[in-house]
């Protein structure tokens, strides 16, 4: 059996680095990516880190510093990530099927099968196709566990002498013992913030500290996962890569209102238009539903906040679009009032059941031809949706209004998805 060895292919800054593909005079300067309605930092370059703006910065507490550093800001554009994301991958599909897409930003390959004479010369040579065909600066780890991947890539992110690759695949242990002591402890992957005050109780302050924890005291520590990360981080592989995908038990859609409303045929178009893309996702994965619900809320930031919910069961799964929205819309029915100006709303599916394994009932209840017409017609809306276009057919529902969409004043062009949005080149004739 060959020895495992894993590549973490980490995208630098993505969102900033997808915004300076179609504006590279923004190269060198601080730039900011925002959240819905603009509020919060969820991404910022290098330079804007330099200034000591924080993930999940409040961007109004931040304008002075903005305006002070000239810092450019940009409404998130998911739209062009997404594609991004997605060219990225199919790059690295073409590389070996055995793929993790981790996140949006992050994949893990599966390298033990593969001829590499130089890991380094290899992770070198993938930076340089990613950056000539996409435009994207990348990290990247190797190593035989996933863990110790991901610590390489981080390593190799922030120090420029690594040039964006670490391998430690058949290094000395002196090397990666280097490694592992510049590593804080809350930047080891599956400690985070929630485990390092425990461990630094410990006297553990870095990776190679807790590396060296014995695998029994780990597990009374963190439970099973501190064992394996304990092997992890000693290069014996725990967590085979996830080239299928695992079956999501749950899916929401939720989103803070671009200004708060109490206008009922608003709150119909947000629930409807939450409820077709948690069905759409639900599709993708190949289940059914038993269970929905909805939520909405008051500001926090505002006096006598209340927040509701209703959840509604189905007697037979569904991953059908119409029968969500008519279910979770008459929920909402029953606690709306017009008194209350709501902020923040969502929807959310859970028990969930295997698409293809719809099971019938001695009375009768389940209607069978009525579940292969509705799977049918769902899958007929999915397929013209993707031939022309997102939304080109959707349920008059979400139509309804739209003040509740979130602001993205700041948003640059859908550059690779939006054909309206493309550049326009003017030649002036003599």
């Amino acid at each position: 059996m060959k020895t495992p060895v894993f590549a973490l292919i980490d995208c630098n800054n993505f969102f900033v680095s997808c915004e300076r593909i179609f504006r590279p005079d923004l190269e060198g300067k601080p730039v900011v990516v925002l959240s819905s309605n603009d509020g919060c930092v969820v991404a910022r370059s290098n330079e804007a880190k330099a200034l000591g703006i924080p993930m999940a910065a409040p961007a109004f507490k931040y304008r002075q510093i903005f305006h002070n550093h000239k810092v450019v800001q940009f409404s998130a554009n998911f739209d062009l990530y997404g594609d991004i994301s997605r060219r990225i991958t199919e790059i690295l599909a073409t590389i070996t099927p055995r793929i993790e897409i981790y996140s949006v930003d992050e994949s893990f390959l599966d390298l033990s099968e593969l001829q590499i004479a130089d890991y380094r010369d290899w992770g070198q040579k993938i930076r340089e196709i990613i950056w000539n065909w996409v435009g994207v600066p990348v990290s990247i780890g190797i190593a035989p566990s996933k863990t110790l991947a991901k610590l390489a890539s981080d390593r190799g992110k922030k120090d420029a002498e690594l040039e964006g690759v670490l391998n430690l695949v058949g290094v000395t242990d002196r090397e990666k013992t280097y490694h592992l002591q510049v590593l804080p402890l809350q930047d080891v992957w599956g400690v985070g913030w929630r485990l390092a005050p425990k461990l630094r109780a410990e006297g553990i302050m870095n990776a190679h500290e807790l590396s060296r924890l014995r695998p029994l005291h780990a597990q009374q520590l963190m439970g099973i996962h501190g064992r394996q990360l304990i092997a992890e981080l000693n290069g014996i592989s725990c967590y085979p890569l996830d080239n299928i995908g695992k079956l999501r038990h749950s899916i929401a859609r939720t989103r803070t209102f671009g200004q708060d409303t109490n206008n009922l045929y608003a709150l119909e178009a947000a629930i409807a238009s939450f409820a077709t893309q948690a069905a759409f996702r639900l599709r993708t994965s190949n289940q059914l539903t038993r269970r929905a619900a909805i939520f909405l809320t008051t500001s926090k930031h505002k006096p006598g906040y209340q927040r509701w919910t209703r959840e509604v069961a189905f007697s037979v799964p569904t991953a059908d679009t119409g029968q969500l929205i008519t279910a979770l819309i008459a929920e909402l029915g029953k606690i709306y009032n017009p008194s209350y100006r709501y902020h923040r709303a969502g929807v959310m599916l859970w028990d969930f059941a295997p698409a293809n394994m719809l099971q019938t009932d001695l009375l009768g209840l389940v209607n069978v031809g009525a579940h292969i017409r509705s799977t049918s017609r769902m899958s007929a809306i999915d397929n013209l949706n993707e031939k022309f276009g997102k939304h080109t057919l959707r349920f008059a529902a979400e139509s309804l209004g739209t003040v509740w969409k979130p602001k993205y004043n700041l948003r640059s062009p859908r550059y690779t998805t939006n054909l309206d949005e493309l550049p326009l080149l003017h030649i002036l004739s003599d």
